[in-house]
C-alpha cells in the first residue's frame, strides 16, 4: 500500500514567539528558520510582514532553501478592495513563497472583532487567496476558531472552508485556536468538513495545548483525514503552547499505526538529530530543556527501578517503546538508592567503566552510593559527580589542582553615592604543578563570586575551561531549622553542547555549593583529556 505523505508547517518564529518571555530578533529568526529547513520540514512561517519592524526586515529576503518559506497576515479587510489593502500588498511584496490567511471562522468573531457581515467575511478570504495566487504565491487560509465556530454554526464555518477551498487555496487549516477542542471532537469536524467538500489532501490542523491535548488532537486530525500539522519546535505559543512538532515527528515516523500508513520529508537520519534540535534550541532560548519531554528529555529513556534495569539489559524492548537511537537520545539506567547491581553496572558500562558482577569494588561503590544518598546526595540527578566517584574507586581521576583554602564574604555598605549595596567576594587558593595561586572575584551574590575566582586561574588548564559555562543552579534544603542540610545541584555545559550536572551537600551553602563547582571543573578537565584519549597520559 502507498504510504500518503503528511506535510509538516512549523508556526516557532510566528505563533511560537507569542510566548511570555521570548522576542526573537531578526538574526534569531535567520538562525532558526536555518535549523528547521536542514532539519527538512516543509513549510516555516516567518512571522507578519508589515506589522512590525523585524518582521518586516526578515522578509526582505527569501530565508529557506529547500522548505517553503510563509508569510503570514490578515485577509483583506472589508469594504477595501484587494488591490487597496495596504495589509494584503505587504503580503504579496513579501519575499515569500507562500501566504498564510487568518480568516474569521467563527459568526462571533466576525461580529464582534470584523464588524462585517458573514457574506462581507467570506468575499475577503475569496478575494486574499485569489490575490495571492495571482501573484504566483501559494495560498492557505487558517481558518481561526474554526472548531468552536462549527459548534455554534456549522454552516458558516463550512462555508469559510469552502470558500477557501474554492477559491484556490492549497491548504485550509482548521484551527482550535481556544485549546480546548477535545480529540473525539476533532474528528468527527474533520470528517464533517471532507464530507462538505473540502479534500483531506487540502485540509491541515492547528492545535493550542490548553487541556495537554495538542499533540493528540493534530494526530487525531491525521487519523480523520488531514494532511498537514501545523505546530512549534518545543511546543512553545501562546499560554499553554502550540501542538510539538518534537512529539509529532517521532511519533508519525516510528509508530507503526502511522508510519505504516502516512510518510513525512524528514528522514532516518534527520530524526536521529532531532535531540540534538530540540536542545539546541533550548539553548538558544537560554532555558533548561526539560528532562521529562517525550523522546528527546534526558529522562526520556531513564530507568530508576532495579527489577526494570535488570529487563532492560535482557531485552531493551521491555521498559522501551522505541529504540533511543532512533531519536538521537540514550538509555539512562539511573543510579541510587533503590537501584541494584544491574543499574550500577548498566550505567557504568555506558561511561566506558567496565567492571564485572562479582566485583568486590562494585559492592563497595553500592554501598557508597546508597549511603550518601541518605546524606541529601542525589546522584540520579548528578551524572558527572557519580562518574567521578566511580571512577576513583574503581580507576582512578587525574589530580588536576588542589584547593588549599578559599573564603567568601558579604558585605553590606553604602557606595560613594549614598546608595545602600551589598557586595560579595571571593578569595581562592590553588595549587598546580607545586605552584600556589590566589584569585580574587566580586560576583552576584556570593556562590557565583566563588565560580569567577576559582575559574579565575587555573594557569595550564585556564583555557580549556573557557568554553565552561554555569547554566543552571538549584538549592533545596534537606531539613528545617537554621542548621539545615542543603543539596546543591549545577548544570554546566560547553560549546561541544555537552550538559552535565554535579551535587554537592553540606550544612553550608556556600561549601555544597563550593563541592558541586569543583566536580564540575574536574569533570570537563576528565572529558577533555578523554575525548583527545590522553587520560592514560596524565
Amino acid at each position: 500500500m502507498k504510504k500518503q505523505r503528511i506535510y509538516l508547517f512549523d508556526t516557532t518564529l510566528r505563533d511560537g514567539q507569542q510566548t511570555p518571555g521570548i522576542d526573537f530578533s531578526v538574526e534569531d529568526k535567520i538562525a532558526i528558520s536555518a535549523m528547521l529547513d536542514e532539519f527538512g520540514l516543509d513549510y516555516v512561517e516567518g512571522g507578519y510582514p508589515g506589522a512590525n519592524p523585524t518582521d518586516t526586515a526578515f522578509f526582505a529576503e527569501k530565508r529557506t532553501r529547500r522548505a517553503k518559506f510563509v508569510a503570514f497576515g490578515m485577509t483583506k479587510r472589508a469594504g477595501v478592495s484587494a488591490s487597496n489593502d495596504p495589509g494584503l500588498a505587504a503580503l504579496v511584496q513579501a519575499k515569500s513563497d507562500a501566504i498564510c490567511f487568518v480568516a474569521k471562522s467563527w459568526d462571533y468573531h466576525v461580529r464582534l472583532a470584523l464588524g462585517c457581515t458573514n457574506e462581507e467575511n467570506l468575499e475577503a478570504i475569496r478575494a486574499s487567496v485569489e490575490t495571492a495566487r495571482s501573484a504566483g504565491k501559494e495560498a492557505m487560509v487558517d481558518c481561526e476558531h474554526f472548531f468552536d465556530g462549527y459548534k455554534a454554526n456549522p454552516d458558516f464555518a463550512l462555508a469559510c472552508a469552502k470558500t477557501a477551498y474554492e477559491a484556490g487555496a492549497r491548504w485550509v487549516v482548521l484551527c482550535d485556536t481556544n485549546g480546548g477542542t477535545q480529540p473525539s471532537e476533532v474528528r468527527e469536524v474533520v470528517k464533517a468538513v471532507i464530507a462538505a467538500g473540502v479534500p483531506g489532501e487540502n485540509l491541515g490542523i492547528h492545535a493550542h495545548d490548553d487541556t495537554g491535548q495538542a499533540v493528540a488532537n493534530s494526530l487525531a486530525a491525521v487519523d480523520s483525514g488531514v494532511r498537514q500539522i501545523q505546530g512549534t519546535l518545543n511546543g512553545i505559543g501562546e499560554r499553554c503552547g502550540n501542538a510539538n512538532l518534537v512529539t509529532i515527528i517521532p511519533t508519525l515516523m516510528l509508530k507503526p499505526a502511522f508510519a505504516d500508513r502516512f510518510e513525512t520529508g524528514i528522514s532516518a537520519d534527520a530524526l536521529a538529530g532531532i535531540s540534538r534540535l530540540s536542545r539546541g534550541f533550548d539553548e538558544m532560548l537560554n532555558r533548561a530543556p526539560q528532562a521529562q519531554a517525550p523522546f528527546v528529555g534526558s529522562s526520556a529513556f531513564a530507568t530508576k527501578a532495579g527489577i526494570h534495569a535488570s529487563a532492560l539489559l535482557k531485552d531493551p524492548k521491555t521498559y522501551e517503546h522505541v529504540p533511543p537511537e532512533a531519536v538521537g537520545n540514550h538509555r539512562r539506567v539511573m543510579v541510587s538508592d533503590q537501584g541494584g547491581k544491574a543499574n550500577f553496572i548498566a550505567e557504568l558500562k555506558r561511561r566506558g567503566i567496565e567492571v564485572l558482577r562479582d566485583d568486590n569494588r562494585l559492592d563497595t561503590l553500592i554501598s557508597l552510593v546508597k549511603e550518601r544518598e541518605a546524606e541529601g546526595y542525589a546522584y540520579e540527578g548528578a551524572d558527572a559527580s557519580f562518574e567521578l566517584l566511580a571512577r576513583r574507586m574503581l580507576g582512578s581521576v587525574p589530580e588536576f589542582f588542589n584547593v588549599t583554602s578559599f573564603r567568601c564574604m558579604v558585605e553590606r555598605r553604602f557606595d560613594a553615592n549614598g546608595h545602600l549595596k551589598t557586595v560579595s567576594e571571593a578569595i581562592v587558593k590553588v595549587n598546580i604543578d607545586g605552584e600556589e595561586r590566589m584569585s580574587v572575584a566580586e560576583g552576584h551574590g556570593p556562590v557565583n563570586a566563588l565560580d569567577i575566582a576559582l575559574r579565575k586561574d587555573l594557569g595550564r588548564y585556564q583555557a580549556e575551561i573557557a568554553d565552561m559555562s554555569l547554566v543552571d543552579f538549584k538549592v533545596r534544603i534537606l531539613n528545617g531549622g537554621t542548621e539545615a542540610v542543603t543539596r546543591v545541584l549545577i548544570e554546566s555545559h560547553d560549546s561541544t553542547g555537552a550538559r552535565w550536572w554535579t551535587v554537592g551537600v553540606s550544612d553550608n551553602i556556600i561549601d555544597a555549593s563550593f563541592q558541586a563547582l569543583m566536580d564540575s571543573i574536574v569533570f570537563k578537565l576528565m572529558k577533555n583529556r578523554e575525548m583527545a584519549g590522553l587520560v592514560a597520559a596524565e
